[in-house]
């Protein structure tokens, strides 16, 4: 309920207006946006299913020459937003806005476990059910993700891993209970918000994975084999590996290198294909391929976890500029493009 104690922003005063009027007006009213800001004011009107009469009235003052003075009662929610898009741009149209602020608004409802270690996010989903635990897992950042995937024991994250898999999406209303149970422990103020979450889904488990810690992976998909041999596979199939590096291109490789320490880059060269190695020392100046290689005569034997761990560090780093858009991974299964 938005009451006369919030302060509303000005895409908020919109979706007031709009929730305000009769349903052709707002159409109409609606049309003149770009789909860029329908989606945010779509995001408000999910949000905002009731508001206070008083605060309708001090948004319709404010825009007095849109419509006239009055008490009204403001409903929105998500059918709401809904049949309003589909009025304005049409079906198809509708569904790609609604699909734009699913997305935008996943994640928020666990966004206050954001700033919280690991370790006490594990204390909060301590005796939690794997469902549960899945369902907050595939709202946190990937890299976070992982570090409370890699605490769990062994038997729990591997029924963890299998339900993020198999997610699809999860009801504003189990988001709610999960949420204000975890706000409870932590003795935050609870607030509810009726959104759309999409979530869940085998490439979520594969981000989470890339990013954990070389024992947390074998771990797991070992676990996986023996319990899910079919879903092992197709996580597998899906990971980035260090040999993806011959996959990017020249100007993308030097952007992975730049960030990386030659005594790593050497242990995880060590045994690599004739390919890998090339597309390395290709793409490295003249001086530091003197130094990649002073790095290589130098090294002594080296444990094969010490070249799982090295290989890991580039892996992560491919991971975090493919997801910043700094560079592009082509995947086995995309198209080439046409020129």
């Amino acid at each position: 309920m938005i009451d006369a104690s919030t302060v509303l922003t000005g895409t908020q005063k919109v979706a007031v207006l709009l929730m305000s009027m009769e349903r052709q007006h707002a159409t109409e009213v609606m049309k003149q946006f770009t789909e860029s800001e329908a989606a945010d004011i779509t995001a408000e009107i999910v949000q905002m299913r009731r508001v206070d009469p008083d605060v309708t009235e001090t948004a319709v003052l404010e825009f007095h020459d849109l419509t006239q003075k009055g008490t009204r009662n403001s409903r929105g929610g998500h059918a709401y937003a809904v049949g309003l898009l589909e009025a304005s741009f049409g079906a198809d149209k509708a569904a790609g806005v609604m699909s734009k602020v699913a997305s935008s608004m996943a994640g928020k409802a666990f966004e206050f476990l954001d700033t919280a270690e690991p370790i006490q996010v594990l204390t909060l989903l301590d005796g939690e059910l794997p469902q549960t635990i899945a369902l907050v897992l595939a709202h946190l950042r990937p890299e976070h993700a992982s570090a409370v995937l890699g605490g769990l024991d062994s038997p729990i994250r591997t029924q963890v891993a299998q339900c993020i898999a198999g997610m699809g999406t999860a009801t504003p209303e189990g988001i709610r209970v999960v949420t204000e149970t975890l706000k409870a422990r932590v003795g935050t103020v609870s607030t509810t918000r009726d959104a759309v979450q999409v979530v869940g889904g085998i490439e979520p488990l594969v981000e989470i994975i890339n990013r954990s810690d070389v024992a947390t992976e074998r771990a797991l998909l070992e676990a996986l084999d023996a319990s899910d041999p079919v879903l092992a596979e197709e996580v597998r199939s899906r990971m980035l590996t260090f040999g993806d590096i011959i996959k990017l291109e020249n100007r993308d490789v030097q952007q992975v290198l730049r960030g990386i320490d030659a005594a790593i880059l050497a242990i995880a060269m060590k045994g690599s294909t004739d390919g890998v190695v090339e597309i390395i020392r290709t793409n490295l100046s003249e001086r530091n391929r003197e130094i990649l290689d002073d790095e290589v005569k130098a090294m002594a034997p080296v444990r094969v976890s010490q070249v799982e761990e090295a290989r890991a560090t580039i892996v992560r780093a491919i991971r975090d500029l493919e997801a910043q858009g700094t560079i592009t991974v082509k995947r086995a299964d995309e198209d080439d493009y046409v020129v």
